[in-house]
C-alpha cells in the first residue's frame, strides 16, 4: 500500500533508506513509469522512491521493490520541495532524481552498477555529479503521438553548446567550473519552451549534507557542487536521457498541433547504452577506467 505523504515514507522508513543510494521519481502521468523504476533497480539503487498521484499502478514484482507515497506532482516546485524534504531527512546518503520517462546513464553503466560509481566519485572528494538532460523522441509520432517510444527512439548527435555560468553577485562575471549547457528538443522548438526551462544542464546525483538545498533551476544552493570537475582534473559525468520534453511538446494544448515531427536530419537512432553516450561526448569518464 502506498504512504499516504513523503513526509510519511520518510518517517517510516528513513533509517534503512538512508543507507543509500536513493532514487527518487516523480511521476507526473503514468507513461513509462514502470521502465524507469526498472532501469533504476537495474543499475544498482538500493532504493527507489516513488512519488505519484493515487491510481498509479505497477506490477507486482516492481511494488515489492519501491516505495510509493502519494503527492501533488503539479503543486509548483513539485520535485525540488521533495527532494529538499528527502535531504533534511537523509544527510550523507546519494541521491538521484528524476522524473518518469527518464533513465540515468553514466560511464560504463551496462557494466558496473551506481554504487560503484558513487563509492569511485566519493573518493575523488566528490559530492555532486553533473549530468545532461538528452532528449529522447520517438521517430513517428503516427504511431507514437505522445512522442514516447522505447522501440523506436531518437536523440540530436548535434546542435549541442555551453555557455559560462554567470554570477550575478560577482559582476556578471563567470563562475569556475561552471557552464550552462543548451541543446535537443528544447533548443530546437524553444519557442514553445519558456526560458528559463531551456537549459539541459542538471545536478540530479549528489550526496545530501544538513542545510543542502535544490533550487527551483534544478542548481545545488552549494556552489561548488554544481561544478563539472574539480580543480585538478576532469571528473565523471552523466546523462538522464528523457522523454519529458518530447511528451510535453507532443502532447501540450499550446504545441501540439504546431509539432508535426520532432525527428530531423542530425537525428540517430538510441541504443541503449553508455557507449553511444560516451562515443558523442555525452558523458565523460574522467579518472575512472
Amino acid at each position: 500500500m502506498p504512504y499516504p505523504s513523503l513526509a510519511d515514507l520518510l518517517t517510516a522508513k528513513a533509517k534503512d533508506l538512508a543507507k543509500g543510494p536513493l532514487a527518487l521519481v516523480l511521476a507526473e502521468d503514468e507513461v513509462e513509469v514502470q521502465s524507469t523504476l526498472a532501469h533504476l533497480l537495474k543499475i544498482g539503487f538500493r532504493d527507489v522512491i516513488l512519488l505519484a498521484p493515487p491510481g498509479v499502478e505497477l506490477d507486482a514484482e516492481t511494488a515489492a521493490r519501491v516505495h510509493v507515497a502519494s503527492h501533488d506532482v503539479h503543486a509548483e516546485d513539485a520535485l525540488p520541495n521533495a527532494v529538499n524534504a528527502v535531504i533534511d531527512r537523509l544527510p550523507g546518503t546519494w541521491i538521484h532524481y528524476c522524473y518518469n520517462a527518464e533513465y540515468l546513464y553514466y560511464p560504463f553503466s551496462n557494466t558496473r552498477n551506481v554504487r560503484e560509481l558513487l563509492a569511485f566519485h566519493t573518493e575523488e572528494r566528490r559530492a555532486a555529479m553533473m549530468t545532461y538532460v538528452i532528449d529522447l523522441y520517438a521517430g513517428d509520432l503516427s504511431t507514437a503521438p505522445n512522442g514516447v517510444s522505447l522501440t523506436d527512439t531518437w536523440f540530436d548527435q548535434l546542435g549541442y553548446y555551453a555557455l559560462e555560468r554567470k554570477d550575478p553577485a560577482n559582476n556578471w562575471q563567470p563562475k569556475e567550473r561552471q557552464i550552462e549547457v543548451y541543446g535537443g528538443l528544447r533548443r530546437r522548438f524553444e519557442e514553445h519552451v519558456a526560458w528559463e526551462r531551456r537549459r539541459i544542464d542538471r545536478i540530479s546525483l549528489f550526496r545530501a549534507k544538513p542545510g543542502l538545498r535544490l533550487l527551483p533551476d534544478l542548481t545545488l544552493s552549494d556552489d561548488e557542487m554544481n561544478t563539472y570537475a574539480c580543480a585538478w582534473h576532469h571528473n565523471l559525468t552523466a546523462a538522464v536521457c528523457s522523454f519529458r520534453a518530447a511528451k510535453a511538446l507532443c502532447t501540450n494544448p499550446g504545441s501540439r498541433h504546431a509539432v508535426q515531427g520532432v525527428r530531423w536530419r542530425n537525428s540517430i537512432p538510441f541504443e541503449w547504452n553508455d557507449r553511444q553516450l560516451l562515443e558523442h561526448g555525452f558523458i565523460e569518464p574522467g579518472q575512472w577506467f
